[in-house]
């Protein structure tokens, strides 16, 4: 079987400024083929974000939306992780609480918004239990799966050994799910930073999802409207850098094998 290789340093980096390149330029040559007034030019964009910067607005919403974001994951990924392994080590309750997860988990946290507003009014309370909302589910169901998932022989050999259940779920089940829950949280991650700039368009008066609408609705500033979109898409690359890089890390990697 040949295998693919690997990419040398200066392709690691060349590759992905030249994608980028072309795609600024076709997004520029575009704008003027199409002679539009209203979608802006990367130029356009590029000076909204320095006028944003001038007037010390951006730090403050981007620091709005991290912050929620770090809550509402936080408290989700605290709750979700003991108690989605606990599901995993306990099938029998798995099977009685897996119909009410399996109603809750395909429903869009956007459609918990006017819920939310209900129960914690407008401001930062109500975005960051969308967030959480959004987070949890696919944590639970990741630690569910990486428990279920761990091999026999690894219990076995842990009891033969005189590991009590809290030791053995501690030491051995914990340690080999461990890449499937990062796997998890890298997703809930993903998905909490989609919900905070939704929640942000309705629920709270700051953040980036604020600086679009507000952009939009303040003299229909585009160019601060895509400059607003591209931080946050370049802040989401920036997490997820940050989760694949410790996905790789020697504690997290030994991971388990499949039984042969």
């Amino acid at each position: 079987m040949i295998s693919l290789a690997e990419p040398r340093k200066w392709e690691k980096l060349f590759w992905p400024i030249l994608t980028l390149g072309l795609f600024l330029a076709l997004w520029h040559a575009s704008v003027i083929w199409t002679a539009t007034k209203v979608f802006p030019s990367p130029r356009e964009v590029e000076k909204g974000m320095a006028e944003l910067l001038r007037h010390h607005v951006l730090w403050g919403d981007i620091w709005d939306s991290l912050r929620r974001v770090a809550i509402g994951f936080s408290t989700a990924a605290l709750l979700g992780i003991p108690f989605g392994l606990a599901l995993g080590w306990y099938p029998a309750a798995n099977q009685v609480v897996n119909p009410v997860m399996q109603i809750m988990r395909p429903i869009s946290p956007i459609a918990w918004i006017p819920v939310s507003i209900i129960l914690f009014g407008v401001g930062d309370n109500a975005a960051i239990f969308l967030i959480f909302l959004g987070s949890f589910f696919p944590i639970v169901v990741a630690c569910i799966n990486g428990v279920s998932n761990v091999p026999s022989v690894y219990r076995r050999s842990g009891r033969n050994f005189g590991l009590t259940a809290p030791q053995l779920l501690r030491r051995v089940i914990f340690p080999a799910a461990l890449p499937q829950i990062l796997v998890g949280l890298r997703i809930a991650l993903g998905i909490a930073w989609l919900v905070v700039v939704a929640a942000e368009m309705i629920a709270v008066d700051s953040g980036l999802g604020y600086l679009i609408i507000d952009s939009r609705n303040s003299g229909k500033r585009y160019d601060l409207v895509v400059a607003a979109i591209l931080l946050i898409g370049a802040i989401g690359l920036v997490l997820d850098f940050g989760f694949r890089r410790l996905e790789k890390l020697k504690p997290v990697r030994w991971g388990f094998r499949n039984e042969s």
